[in-house]
């Protein structure tokens, strides 16, 4: 008899505005961030079968498949935690750039811990999986929730918001990987204050809270990828864009439409002069 395949999609995932607080002393920082997700991204099929992580897709050759890709720890911390014996055949299909800022990986973890979680007959909400989510990466949490959200603390301290209810958008990669702990390194340590000062939780609406925002990230990536400044440039002199920032660390960047005729004329637009840029048309929940 075939085995049952659960398929989950693992959504990219956007932070409309970031705020670096401080360094804390365990080497993570406190910050704020404002986490969206979009329409696309990568997906994770699992099913009970012989062990093995097979990684298929446009971005496959950036990924190892051995026991540190982030799907592989998922596995063996969902067995470890939930005392599971079987054995799992996984297929990450990998359409979302690797280190990119949009959280391929954390959704990626996030997506294998939702469809094991489905095939044991776990909730999606078991403490027990939001615990393991946690140990993974602080985007993990926020990934497994899979909803518009208020992160603070690591970012894994989650207060759901208001999504943007299908907001066009686009998502635009140069082709630059970038190092997170780099760009944490880089940052000058200087706090500008809080994402919600003068507020409470999304008052205005949650692109209103987000224009008003920032994302302090953004300066020490320009720093290491220069482009990153030229990307968002173009980005913001498009017709009909509402918000046009760098999302996480980079080196992607997202501009939110008034409409989708908006976001594709700016999408046919910057694939004229930059045709090696990745980009993704999509929609923002």
């Amino acid at each position: 008899m075939r085995e049952k395949v659960i398929v989950e999609r693992a959504p990219a995932k956007l932070n409309l505005a970031l705020h670096v607080r401080r360094r804390r002393d365990d080497g993570y920082h406190d910050l704020e961030t404002l986490f969206v997700f979009a329409r696309d991204g990568d997906s994770v099929s699992v099913a009970v079968g012989a062990p093995s992580l097979t990684i298929t897709g446009p971005f496959a050759a950036g990924l190892d498949a051995g026991a540190d890709n982030l799907v592989a720890r998922a596995e063996l911390a969902f067995c470890a935690q939930f005392g599971v014996t079987a054995q799992h055949t996984i297929t990450l299909d990998k359409h979302l750039p690797v280190a990119s800022g949009i959280g391929g990986g954390s959704a990626d973890a996030a997506a294998t811990l939702r469809a094991l979680a489905t095939l044991h007959g776990i909730a999606h909400d078991d403490a027990q999986l939001i615990d393991i989510a946690a140990t993974l990466g602080a985007d993990v949490p926020a990934c497994l929730l899979g909803r518009a959200a208020f992160g603070d603390g690591k970012g894994d301290a989650l207060t759901t918001i208001p999504g943007l209810g299908d907001m066009p958008a686009l998502l635009v990669n140069p082709g630059v990987a970038v190092s997170t702990a780099a760009v944490f390194a880089r940052w000058d340590r200087v706090d500008r204050g809080a994402l919600r000062e003068g507020g409470s939780f999304g008052d205005d609406g949650t692109l209103a809270w987000a224009l008003a925002g920032r994302n302090d990230l953004q300066p020490p990536a320009e720093q290491l990828a220069p482009v990153i400044a030229d990307l968002l440039a173009l980005l913001a002199q498009q017709a009909g864009v509402r918000l046009a920032r760098m999302s996480g660390s980079g080196a992607t960047c997202f501009a939110l439409f008034d409409d989708e005729n908006a976001r594709d004329a700016a999408a046919r637009a910057i694939a004229a002069v930059h045709p090696a840029w990745w980009r993704l048309e999509t929609a923002i929940q």
